[in-house]
């Protein structure tokens, strides 16, 4: 991992670190007194900063490393779609409990401010298909640990795995290993 002269760091360099710092807004006390919501909200609205972006994840795993994206509820959808259409592969929607229509697996995990369960369809993966999972931050790395189990779950195997943001302050590297974790930003 990089760092600028600004201390902005990534695993995908300092320019793309930068680029993404520079369209992070700090929403306080959401969606409790407390936290502070990184809202990447403005990354996804400029299209030339969302390509770079994309096209960044996809140039650090190669385009060929994964045949289908899982992209984790709700932003993770839009990453997952996007890297999706640029590499002509699939997209698995990683859902909140109760919203998929049919037989899923499901599973449940402790979040900084909360529990939450996240469910996968049965037969979203092809058994030995590659996964390139996709999210828009990482914090204590329950979401993403829950979602990789699942998709082991359901027949795949972790390709990868992407964030935009990663909070390395609350250790959810370091619980995913020894699992590699890619982010574009790291604060």
């Amino acid at each position: 991992m990089t760092e600028t002269q600004t201390g902005v760091r990534g695993d995908s360099g300092p320019a793309t670190a930068e680029l993404v710092a520079s369209r992070v807004l700090d929403v306080p006390d959401f969606p409790q007194p407390g936290v502070v919501f990184k809202d990447l909200m403005p990354l996804f609205g400029d299209g030339e900063v969302f390509r770079q972006v994309i096209d960044g994840i996809i140039a650090y795993h190669g385009r060929d490393s994964f045949d289908v994206v899982a992209g984790i509820e709700a932003r993770g959808f839009v990453l997952a779609a996007a890297i999706a259409y640029a590499t002509g592969v699939g997209v698995v929607p990683v859902r909140k409990a109760g919203k998929l229509p049919r037989a899923a697996y499901a599973a449940s995990y402790a979040l900084e401010y909360g529990e939450a369960t996240l469910e996968v369809h049965q037969d979203a993966f092809t058994a030995g298909h590659r996964v390139l999972v996709v999210d828009d931050v990482l914090a204590t790395g329950g979401t993403a640990e829950a979602t990789l189990g699942l998709v082991e779950q359901a027949g795949g195997t972790v390709a990868g795995f992407s964030v935009l943001l990663e909070l390395a302050f609350l250790g959810g590297r370091d619980r995913l290993a020894p699992r590699p974790v890619h982010a574009l930003l790291t604060v």
